[in-house]
């Protein structure tokens, strides 16, 4: 599965952003999908995913309210929605999926087998 992950760029605070991330290879259906960050010197960090099974929904709880996760299998696509843009937002946004994930690691980076390469999201004040 290739992951390319797109929509990034500057905002204000405050505003909205929308990134996508669109899978080819493989059917996407059957994958557990997120979405990790990492800010400048910091460590990757979990902000969303969306459960293969079921389509149950997991944030960052300090993101929850804010961020939105969803995907359309038809065009094998992921989303993630950002609204209320802070610039503690700003970092590197990466797209990943895994097929054999268990709901204790959704928010493991570790347990996600593909990637995406990453887009930029910067958000001034």
């Amino acid at each position: 599965v290739q992951l390319q992950a797109s929509g990034g760029g500057s905002a204000q605070a405050g505003d909205s952003l929308g990134l996508s991330c669109t899978a080819s290879g493989r059917t996407f259906s059957g994958y557990t999908v997120g979405w990790f960050r990492q800010a400048a010197g910091e460590e990757r960090e979990f902000v969303a995913a969306m459960f293969r099974n079921s389509g149950s929904t997991y944030y960052a709880n300090s993101l929850r309210g804010r961020f939105t996760i969803s995907r359309d299998n038809a065009k094998n696509t992921v989303y993630l929605q950002m609204n209320n843009l802070k610039p503690e937002d700003t970092a590197v946004y990466y797209c990943a999926a895994g097929g054999r994930i268990i709901l204790s690691s959704i928010r493991n980076s570790r347990a996600y087998d593909y990637w995406g390469q990453g887009t930029q999201v910067t958000v001034s004040s």
